[in-house]
């Protein structure tokens, strides 16, 4: 093939096009990306006073988002794609993920910008070149400031003009290449950072489908087995008033006192896999809770949204559990139940009035009676939440659970 048709070839692909499109476009829509960069360059030496760093930290968060704004242009020009940042850090300063980001936005712009201006050179001198054996037959002389006076020597840089459009496509690629490396060095997630997401992202879904067995289950028990043992026991009571032989009613009463029981550990646990009351919210849960309870309660939620199953029913046990042990062991005449959320959290706060003293270990009196505490810590943990117990002697006893947000 000739070189011409090679030219041909590489000219004629979209890819070369969606290249060439990325990059010119690059130059001016990283202008603003850039000025953030300059300006995070200008923080950094300004950071020995106060207003430094609180320009600094703003610059920061700013940089975080601008992976997203890089990634819809490579997706819509190059087809490339890459996973969201990791979640932000509780300290901006200390946040790698933005400072990497605002070193892209310099080093990216740099790449690009001068990629732009040396494309645009060579289109116009390799495009011109292919037309000066053209112009010599209109004589006119271009190359005159090369000593150029034959018509040969014409072909000649038309030659070299041709070998520039040549090479210009794969300079191009070469760009994207490198941009594309410095977008998997700084923009993307780090290896182990990816893995976690899609450990976390495993678990999340273990967990909706662990909730929806156990709705499934309980909806099975409720309206099956439990409805047919209420059938059996209206037979034996129908039996026992029916017959005229004691020995057969003595038996009917016997066996539809275990039916009885039998009812009330089925129904303790459907309350256990998933408490009916969590399907009309939480609050709604919670405050029949609050209702059944031996020590008075008051319940407060107020939360943006609804939290998923796991979350509610972590939190719906967590306040059965530390209301029971109010109730035996710190000696309250009150509770309060408070259940808030912010932009990444969700906290629960149960406090009583008792005298205090509990912790992992022990009851809310301090004797070692509560069963409880460890595993509700277990449970917290379970969902990337902590569970945290302030109980001074004399009270008052305040458990604090913070689960992540997740609606």
């Amino acid at each position: 093939m000739s070189g011409a048709a090679q030219v041909y070839r590489v000219w004629a692909t979209g890819r070369w096009w969606r290249e060439l499109g990325f990059v010119l476009s690059g130059a001016v829509l990283r202008l603003p990306t850039f000025a953030l960069a300059l300006l995070g360059i200008a923080a950094c030496a300004l950071s020995v006073v106060i207003f430094g760093l609180a320009l600094l930290t703003g610059l920061l968060a700013l940089a975080r988002r601008t992976p997203r704004y890089f990634r819809a242009v490579a997706r819509k020009l190059l087809g490339q794609d890459w996973p969201d940042v990791e979640p932000a850090s509780s300290f901006p300063l200390a946040d790698s993920t933005a400072w990497r980001a605002l070193a892209y936005c310099f080093l990216g712009f740099v790449l690009i910008y001068t990629a732009a201006y040396l494309t645009i050179i060579a289109l116009g001198s390799g495009l011109a070149a292919l037309t000066y054996p053209i112009w010599w037959f209109l004589d006119v002389n271009p190359l005159e400031a090369l000593d150029a006076h034959t018509w040969a020597q014409t072909w000649i840089a038309a030659g070299e003009g041709a070998l520039l459009l040549f090479a210009l496509p794969w300079f191009i690629r070469l760009v994207v290449l490198a941009d594309s490396w410095l977008v998997r060095t700084l923009l993307q997630p780090s290896r182990a950072a990816r893995r976690i997401a899609q450990l976390e992202a495993g678990r999340a879904a273990l967990q909706a489908d662990a909730a929806a067995l156990l709705r499934r289950v309980e909806r099975d028990l409720h309206d099956g087995t439990q409805a047919r043992l209420v059938s059996l026991g209206v037979q034996l009571a129908r039996i026992e008033h029916k017959t005229d032989q004691a020995e057969v009613r003595d038996l009917a009463a016997d066996s539809r006192d275990t039916v009885t029981e039998a009812l009330t550990e089925l129904r303790d646990i459907v309350r256990g896999l998933h408490p009916p009351a969590l399907d009309d919210g939480l609050e709604v849960a919670l405050s029949t809770l609050a209702g059944r309870s031996a020590v008075p309660a008051a319940v407060a939620v107020d939360l943006a949204g609804r939290p998923p199953d796991a979350t509610a029913s972590a939190i719906y046990f967590t306040v059965a559990e530390l209301l029971t042990n109010v109730a035996r062991h710190a000696g309250a005449t009150r509770a309060w139940i408070t259940v808030t959320d912010d932009a990444t959290r969700l906290m629960l706060t149960v406090r009583d009035d008792g005298h205090g003293g509990a912790a992992e270990t022990s009851g809310a009196d301090g004797s070692g009676a509560g069963t409880g505490l460890a595993g509700l810590m277990r449970r917290a943990a379970a969902l990337d939440g902590e569970l945290h117990i302030a109980s001074p002697a004399g009270g008052p006893t305040i458990v604090t659970m913070t689960l992540p947000r997740e609606y």
